[in-house]
């Protein structure tokens, strides 16, 4: 068993795929299989995923009936997925984190294979493309600063990058049960991974990804923003409890 998975989730990406380029880069990618989550867009998004997959191999469409979100589109397709594969990575839709970039974390995971978790980190080095707004930027900071000091307690850079390897039996467990919020769940998800694995500082890394490319808006509104501190309250009570 040494097949791995990528699973990518859309919701109305109609005008934002290009399906020029999502077939060059999935064909280009015969060692790794595909599968598109569908969660439940209300435009072409399905229509144009199913044409993709008609014309690779490599390539699935999982469509979810009901819009609910990333982290259960992602949770969805990492339950859909067969039993064959070795590991199984998630990204964004717009391919701000390039599949090349992927492949990297992949190899990483694979040359190191006491690590169970390998996370993208968009850290601005000398050479590097990790281009993104300041606004997102200063954020994600705060954000990254307060999750790795008083809710995680390991120092973790960057929770939030859209990019993850992961040992498919890891994840299978991890993402059992549906998560608590929608957008922060990669929190969660590593909170799992603490109270569920031991020795997480030697079995989970980070890897400095050398492009990631802020496309577009994100889809998170104002509204959402503002409400980060509660959902960053509920996981941390949630998982307190479940320690003691």
């Amino acid at each position: 068993m040494n097949k791995s998975l990528f699973i990518i989730p859309f919701y109305n990406e109609e005008k934002r795929i290009s399906s020029d380029e999502y077939l060059q880069i999935i064909e280009e990618s015969k060692e790794i299989d595909f599968l598109l989550v569908n969660d439940g867009s209300s435009d072409a998004t399905l229509g144009i995923l199913k044409e993709l997959s008609d014309k690779l191999s490599n390539c699935e469409t999982y469509d979810l009936p009901q819009n609910s979100g990333k982290a259960e589109a992602i949770r969805k397709g990492i339950l859909h997925a067969q039993n064959e594969y070795e590991y199984i990575g998630y990204l964004d839709a717009d391919f701000s984190t390039p599949v090349s970039e992927m492949i990297k974390l992949l190899d990483y995971a694979k040359t190191n294979p006491h690590l169970n978790i390998v996370l993208g980190s968009r850290v601005k080095l000398l050479g590097n493309q990790v281009i993104r707004s300041q606004v997102r930027h200063y954020f994600g900071r705060i954000f990254a600063t307060v999750i790795s000091k008083f809710i995680l307690r390991v120092p973790v850079y960057d929770t939030q990058c859209g990019a993850k390897i992961i040992k498919a039996d890891v994840a299978k467990t991890l993402f059992e049960k549906p998560f608590l919020t929608r957008w922060i769940f990669d929190v969660e998800m590593l909170l799992r991974y603490k109270t569920t694995y031991p020795n997480f500082l030697t079995t989970a890394s980070e890897y400095p990804l050398d492009i990631w490319i802020e496309k577009g808006k994100t889809s998170i509104k104002l509204k959402e923003f503002l409400i980060f501190p509660f959902q960053i309250l509920k996981i941390y009570f949630h998982y307190s409890k479940k320690n003691n």
